[in-house]
């Protein structure tokens, strides 16, 4: 985890008391939590737990899916997501969103980070050449990948395209960055150098990743929310969490005694 943060709201992303259904099945019962901005806050839990369900509402992904309703809010800097006012795809601009397996597009490099600007009607060059630079730079691909932006995305490793995924992601500089188990599809260098960039891109994004692996949870996260058959069982500083667990279900889930 960084040394220094920078100053950060304590509620930038506000769970307030959030029941999520999928038709008759209920996913997540009364979660209430505060997350903070320019911060890395891991979700972690065994498989089912309700990790996803709760990510993916954060960006309202969980609406394309037929049947589903909820209860309670997730507030945005105090607006709540579900006003209706806003605008889905505004959202989806404020909150990007790296998935488990990397995804580039049947495209070039280039043609990958500047899709979004394209969708929204944006082809000034000087703007697109911009947007790639800072994007594959802040993704740490640039000096990698700088002399082939015109080749075919499929032509990188595995872990230069989900570093791809997050420029693509961040092309529009939203606000806050979701991250569905990023390293899952990754060997371990390329897993760390992800790892590294979370803790590097929380300086100017708000970060909420869902993983399984506890090591990389302590390795980059400020706050751990530890969630257990849809339920917030124990939530708060990392180290905390896994050197303190407060519930005996946070111990024996970080202690490997089920999963």
């Amino acid at each position: 985890m960084p040394a220094t943060l920078p100053e950060s709201r304590p509620d930038f992303i506000r769970v307030e008391n959030f029941s999520f259904h999928y038709g008759e099945k209920q996913a997540i019962f009364d979660i209430d939590m505060a997350i903070p901005e320019h911060r890395v806050t891991a979700l972690i839990g065994p498989s089912g737990c309700g990790k996803s369900t709760l990510l993916r509402n954060m960006n309202r992904m969980n609406d394309l899916i037929e049947g589903v309703r909820h209860e309670g809010d997730i507030r945005l800097n105090g607006i709540s997501l579900y006003d209706p006012s806003v605008e889905v795809i505004s959202l989806r601009k404020r909150v990007g969103m790296v998935f488990q397996k990397y995804n580039p597009f049947a495209k070039s490099i280039y043609e990958n980070v500047v899709f979004s600007l394209r969708v929204a009607g944006r082809s000034r060059k000087s703007e697109l050449d911009e947007t790639v630079e800072r994007s594959l730079k802040a993704a740490a691909l640039w000096d990698e990948v700088k002399d082939r932006l015109h080749d075919s995305a499929f032509g990188l490793s595995g872990g230069q395209q989900q570093r791809l995924c997050i420029a693509r992601a961040i092309a529009n500089q939203p606000e806050i960055l979701l991250m569905d188990e990023p390293c899952a599809a990754l060997d371990p260098l390329a897993t760390l150098k992800i790892e590294e960039l979370i803790t590097k891109l929380s300086d100017d994004y708000t970060i909420v990743i869902v993983t399984h692996n506890m090591e990389q949870a302590t390795r980059c996260s400020d706050r751990t929310a530890f969630l257990y058959m849809g339920r917030l069982i124990e939530y708060g500083d990392t180290l905390q969490v896994f050197n303190k667990p407060s519930h005996p279900e946070t111990e024996a889930y970080i202690t490997g005694r089920f999963s």
